[in-house]
């Protein structure tokens, strides 16, 4: 159970090839990271959610930094945010090791800084609409099926009490 605790605000490797540190109250960061822990060689991330005031940070990152914008620190102690941070996470996971290789061309950190700020100005409208359609889509599917037995009906399967 402790384990469980634990993994809901730090995911630490022995030697982390890079600290991640992320929102965990927000709905649409935790679905990131959610993709990210499923990816190969995510063990060696260390993740880490800010938004437990018990998550440690380090001595150059304050909470409220921490949860204003995306943060990794790399494996030679550096803080990276934002774009270049993505950049460092996709460098990690072989599968997003092409999405790395593509902003490292002239101008695409740039590119995706400028895409990632205009992000975090709608994030907080874009986190609820997150939130509501996920629990929509939990509930979709599911309705009484108004027969005398049958309990619910999900999916065209039904359910008998």
């Amino acid at each position: 159970m402790l384990a469980l605790l634990r993994r809901d605000f730090l995911t630490m490797p022995d030697q982390p090839a890079a600290t991640v540190y992320f929102d965990g109250s927000c709905p649409l960061c935790r679905a990131e990271i959610a993709l990210y822990r499923r990816q190969v060689k995510a063990e060696t991330l260390c993740f880490v959610d800010v938004s437990n005031p018990s998550a440690p940070l380090g001595e150059d990152l304050d909470r409220h930094q921490a949860m204003k914008r995306f943060h990794v620190r790399k494996k030679d102690g550096s803080l990276v945010s934002g774009a270049a941070a993505f950049v460092e996470v996709w460098k990690q996971l072989p599968r997003w090791r092409w999405a790395a290789r593509a902003h490292s061309m002239p101008g695409m950190v740039a590119l995706l800084e400028t895409a990632y700020g205009l992000f975090l100005a709608a994030r907080p409208y874009l986190a609820r609409l997150f939130a509501v359609l996920s629990l929509n889509s939990r509930h979709e599917g599911i309705r009484s099926s108004g027969q005398p037995g049958v309990k619910n009906e999900r999916n065209g399967i039904r359910t008998y009490s």
